[in-house]
Formats: structure tokens, sequence, C-alpha cells
């Protein structure tokens, strides 16, 4: 009789992540801003010791043009061994690539030949619509009783977006996800503290909002998402709306404490209208509520104006615009990315309501294009955005695009395409100059979300400490 183990790669708790064994493969959304060619899952060797170290060596194209793949993630994680709804026998083997500008939704097989993942079913815009009420699907989360997508607007195309569920096994769609939404209409990401039963939304905006870039008129009218919404995850009903302000503009990245003991956890607002600063709420509970203060604050930075594009000229100064935020599975570091300035910043927080700076690069960015070490003499575009961490820390990985109409926005002169990986310890936090994939390693295509083979700091729930 066939002895069944839990997959190698499904950790109880956080403190059994770090101990992990380190990627060998990450596997990269990239995609073509024309919609000429097909977007790809590019897959590349992380791997130190091979030859092939920091190359493409893998590479699924789709059989469509115009899907803008963004962000995506595994179908099964660590989540899976959560007692109140276990499923310790599923895989993580599939990857859900959802298309932002088409609605629709691939499911890749990273199993039989994990460099060339096969995709064995498309859930096309219609269903999703049909069936959950939802289009413009943006992040994935894998929860014990099902896959949580993300949508930024309604079946119409407008709003409200919000939550729609897929089934483990099937991957076909559910329905939404959201009994009673409240006051919940602009959406964006979404994750929880599990073990505590309590999901937290954020806002962007709806796709007319956002699908053409900026629009100077509604950031300037404060019309962008401001607020963080908190839902019982199991009676699915939203329970308070903490606005941050409308000034702080664009409510992002979600990344709550791993520890599932831990009630708290950090959101990255993309610009504040009134000084194009950016910063980083913590969320946490005050008394018998939910409450956010801001614990971080970066500041635009003076420039020339013609030196900088039209959609920020009149400001005199290049605004962070925070974009990615990405937290260690330790709840020790903080990884924040400024796309705009060209910087990757890295925060303690072992205390959450101090973050202390420790540590931080610069490439690209829309003035300073800072060139990568490997290559001195290359001036780059775009600047960190998408950054994922390996489960023990030590690697972090960036991408340089943020969303084709944003990049044309900011870098009107064209974004690129790069990656990058940085070594991070205690005491440092540098440049790996043996690993930077860029320009046609990337076959006209632009970089995005990464996701590592087993498991990376963004991709996994714990229900134990």
């Amino acid at each position: 009789m066939a002895l069944w183990k839990p997959d190698p790669t499904f950790y109880a708790s956080p403190r059994e992540a770090v101990k992990a064994p380190p990627e060998t493969l990450a596997y990269v959304a990239a995609f073509d801003r024309k919609a000429a060619q097909p977007d790809a899952i590019a897959v590349l060797d992380v791997d130190p010791g091979s030859d092939s170290y920091g190359s493409v060596v893998g590479w699924t194209e789709l059989p469509n043009t115009g899907d803008e793949l963004h962000h995506f993630g595994w179908n099964a994680c660590s989540s899976a061994l959560c007692p109140y709804a276990p499923h310790p026998h599923v895989e993580r083997r599939y990857l859900i690539v959802p298309g932002l500008r088409s609605s629709r939704v691939y499911v890749l097989d990273t199993k039989d030949d994990p460099k060339k993942p096969g995709i064995v079913k498309t859930i096309e815009p219609e269903e999703l619509a049909e069936r959950a009420g939802y289009s413009r699907p943006h992040t994935v989360h894998c929860g014990p009783e099902g896959l949580y997508l993300t949508a930024l607007g309604g079946a119409d195309g407008d709003g409200p977006g919000g939550i729609a569920l897929l089934d483990h096994t099937s991957f076909e769609v559910l329905g939404r996800w959201e009994v009673d939404r409240g006051p919940q209409y602009l959406a964006y990401d979404a994750w929880w503290h599990i073990a505590h039963d309590v999901l937290i939304s954020s806002e962007w905006g709806t796709p007319s909002m956002v699908e053409d870039g900026v629009v100077g008129e509604l950031l300037l009218g404060r019309e962008y998402g401001h607020a963080l919404h908190f839902w019982d995850l199991r009676k699915r009903t939203h329970v308070q709306k903490v606005d941050l302000g409308d000034e702080h503009q664009m409510v992002l990245e979600l990344r709550p404490a791993h520890d599932p003991t831990k009630l708290y956890g950090f959101a990255g607002v993309v610009v504040n209208v009134e000084d194009l600063s950016a910063s980083v709420w913590l969320w946490h509970r005050d008394g018998d509520a939910w409450a956010a203060r801001k614990v971080i604050s970066i500041p635009a930075e003076p420039a020339d104006p013609e030196a900088l594009p039209p959609v920020i000229r009149p400001f005199g100064a290049v605004p962070p615009l925070v974009t990615d935020i990405n937290l260690s599975v330790d709840d020790t570091w903080l990884y924040v990315s400024c796309w705009g300035t060209g910087e990757l910043k890295r925060y303690d927080v072992s205390d959450p309501f101090h973050p202390v700076e420790a540590g931080s690069v610069r490439i690209g960015g829309i003035v300073n294009r800072t060139p990568h070490p490997a290559a001195p003499d290359l001036p780059l575009a775009g600047g960190p955005q998408m950054v994922e961490v390996s489960r023990d820390g030590r690697r972090v990985y960036v991408t340089n695009s943020l969303y084709g109409a944003w990049d044309d926005q900011f870098y009107p002169d064209g974004v690129g395409a790069w990656m990058a990986k940085l070594d991070s310890a205690p005491d440092g936090f540098t440049f790996d100059e043996r690993f930077f994939p860029h320009g046609d390693d990337f076959r006209g295509l632009r970089p995005h979300q990464v996701r590592l083979q087993g498991g990376d700091a963004s991709s996994d729930s714990y229900c134990y400490p």
C-alpha cells in the first residue's frame, strides 16, 4: 500500500520554511506590450552551482496575444496543512497565471518538465464573468478550501472589483467569494491572517482608471484607492474599512506577518499627492478594532524638469513610486521597491512599529539610469519593481517592468527588460554580479512577477508558529 505524505514543499510553520532547501528555478511572467507576440513564462536557472546559472533555460509561450501577464501564483501551498480545512495530499504543481488585460487565466503544469510547464487548462474571460461577475484578474493566493483570485473589475469592466474562488482540483470558477462586501468597491490585493479567520484587501482602481496609465485628473482628484478592508474570512463578510486618508493614493501590496500568532502586516502606498512621497503602513489591532499607521515615509527626489517625463515634469521631482513590498518569512526584513527613483530599500522590521532602514541599492530609475555592477556601461531604464524573497531570506529577486501603460508614461523612451538578484545577510545587502539576465534574454518581452520553485516569501500561509 502506498504511503501518502504531504508535498515536501509544504511547511507547518514559518520556522520550518526558513530551513527549506534553496530554490533552483525561478518562474517569471513576461509580456509583450505591443500584443504582437504571445506572452510567456520564462524559467530561469537560479542554482549558483549550475553552468547555466542566471540564464533563461525554459520558455512556455501562451497561445494568445494581448494577455499582459502580471501576478500569478501556485495552486497549493503550506496552507494545505491548516487544521480546519486540510488538503495535505495536493501538490504544489500548477501555476495559476492570469492575464490582467485579457481576463483570461491559464493553468500550467510544472511537474513533468519543470523547465517547460505545459498548459493544461484555460479559463476564458466569459467563464470568470458569468460565474463570479468579475474581470481583470490580478492576484492569486492558495487557501485551504480553494484558490482566491482577486479582480480589479466587474463583469462589465467597471466596478466593483473583488475576489473569485476557484476549485483546487478542477480549477473551475466556483463563484464570487464575497457574501456581503459592505462599502468595498475598488480592489487590488488580498491576503489574510489565516489562523484568525481575517482577510485583508486593498484598493487600486477599476479597469477604466488604470488600463491607460495614471489619469492625472483622477490622481489629483484623489479618486484612486486609499483604504484597507478587513473581512471575516469564514463568513465572507466585510467587517471594517480603514481609510488612510485620500492624499495617500493607490494602496497596493499587502504583506501580513507570516507568524500566525501575530496580527499585523504591511501595506505599500504608491504616492502622496501632496508631496509625491511614498509610504508603508502597518495594520494592527487597536482594542477591538483594526487600525493602520504610517511607519515608513520615502520622500520624492528633486530633479531637473527637463529630465523628467511629461507625466511628472510639472512637479520638478521624481516620486519614489512604491509599487511592491515583500516581507521575509522570518518577519525580520521588509523590502521596498522604489520604481521611480530606482532604489530597493531594506528595513529591519523586528519591531514592526519602528522600522529601521538597513540597506539600499540603486539600479535604473527615471533620472539616474543606474547600471548593474555586471554591466557598468549599460544605463538601465525601469527600476526595482516586483521583488521576491527566498524562503530562507538570503536571496532577493527583482524585475523592472511594472505595467505596460505605466511603463510607457514614466519611461517613454523605453523601459527595457532586466532581472537582478541580491544577496541578503544581516551585515550586507549586495548585488550578485553573476546574475543579470536582460535585453534579448527575454525575447522582446518585459519581465514582471517572479515565483520560486517550491515557494517563496509571498506565496505561502502558515497555521502553526
